[in-house]
């Protein structure tokens, strides 16, 4: 199990390091698209981005406690596999994600996969560098992936354009949101990163597609409302496992 802890720890200082070893990468290229996404309305507004920040700090800080004094514990070795696997994906995504946005896609989906069923096996003790951390993480990559769906569907014009391809994303990023959810429903920090991008896709489109920011507004909403919920439910539980 220390071994597992120790590339877990080490994947997740890799997945850190990817944009210092990647500098400048500010999104896809719109020129990868045989229609090019130079403001496509999925994509949330810029400032979104910068919860990497938070996912990076708190990813490192539950793997490294997780090392340091959880190794032996089996209850924490239950997910180190499969976010040992999301990790590493995501430690090679940036630079796939600069020259080919379709393998980028496939491997954002598989990095939301593997960090989701990560999420149903965390441990219930130490919840603060335990699951959440790998909910708030997973939320990200649920918006995101989708995103990049997204993107890709309108950039190589399947079917629809821009616009519906937004709303469709954001629809199926909502669903499955709640279904990743449903799996591990004392984790509603889940949420709060799912919560954050359908805010910035409203933000970023205003009133310039009405359309796509009231139907990421709403459901950001309608998610704030199961998030509250939620908390309110299993918060006496979390005093006794924090």
């Amino acid at each position: 199990m220390r071994a597992k802890a120790l590339l877990l720890f080490a994947a997740a200082v890799a997945f850190v390091l990817g944009p210092f070893l990647v500098p400048g990468f500010g999104g896809f290229d719109p020129q990868l698209y045989p229609n090019p996404q130079v403001d496509p309305p999925v994509q949330p507004a810029g400032y979104a981005f910068a919860i990497w920040g938070p996912i990076y700090l708190w990813l490192l800080a539950a793997t490294g406690f997780g090392l340091l004094r959880r190794h032996d514990n089996r209850d924490w070795d239950r997910h180190r596999g499969p976010l040992l696997i999301s990790l590493v994906i995501g430690s090679i995504w940036l630079p796939v994600a600069m020259v080919s946005p379709i393998w980028a896609t496939i491997l954002i989906f598989a990095m939301l996969v593997s960090a989701a069923i990560a999420l149903v096996r965390a441990p219930l003790a130490d919840r603060w560098l335990g699951k959440a951390p790998i909910a708030f993480y997973a939320g990200w990559l649920t918006a995101a992936s989708f995103a990049s769906l997204g993107l890709t569907g309108a950039g190589f014009e399947i079917a629809f354009g821009e616009v519906t391809w937004a709303q469709i994303c954001i629809v199926l990023a909502f669903a499955t949101s709640l279904g990743i959810h449903w799996m591990r429903r004392d984790e509603p920090i889940y949420f709060l990163s799912v919560i954050w991008a359908l805010i910035a896709i409203a933000v970023k489109n205003g009133a310039a597609v009405p359309s796509v920011t009231w139907l990421a507004a709403g459901g950001a909403a309608v998610l704030a409302i199961v998030m509250i919920v939620e908390f309110i439910r299993f918060r006496p539980g979390w005093v006794q496992s924090s």
